[in-house]
């Protein structure tokens, strides 16, 4: 077959319409853990005078920063999720969304259920191993 014609077939407008509904309960979803996240890493959970106090405290301080970026490389990634799903959206728009941007054949809908920003297919995704 030829790569044209692999790109007619796509998802119904009803499997597009099912996906749309599950990728926006996953941003609603990753947008309330980023939230949480920024606050953390943002604003930290102290803000006391512990820092001014003249005792002396690295391991614990090491501990706090550790966790603050710890939050922040979460929120980073949370992000481009974020930004995955929204183009996910954009393709769904396009009537573009589940096909194998390598391929050009339709990503197995089971794979689009676990990783509904998915832009390979399992064949694609493994021939670049």
């Amino acid at each position: 077959m030829k790569k044209q014609e692999l790109l007619k077939e796509r998802y119904s407008d009803e499997d597009l319409a099912e996906f749309r509904k599950l990728i926006e309960e996953k941003i609603e979803s990753a947008e309330k853990q980023l939230a949480l996240y920024q606050s953390v890493y943002k604003n930290g959970s102290f803000n006391g005078t512990d820092d001014t106090a003249p005792t002396f405290k690295s391991y614990d301080d090491g501990n706090k920063t550790m966790s603050r970026e710890a939050n922040r490389q979460l929120a980073l990634r949370l992000e481009k999720f974020i930004r995955d799903l929204k183009n996910a959206l954009i393709r769904i728009e396009n009537k573009s969304y589940g096909i194998c941007r390598e391929t050009g054949k339709l990503i197995n809908k089971e794979r689009l259920v676990l990783v509904p920003h998915a832009t390979l297919s399992i064949e694609a995704k493994n021939k670049q191993k």
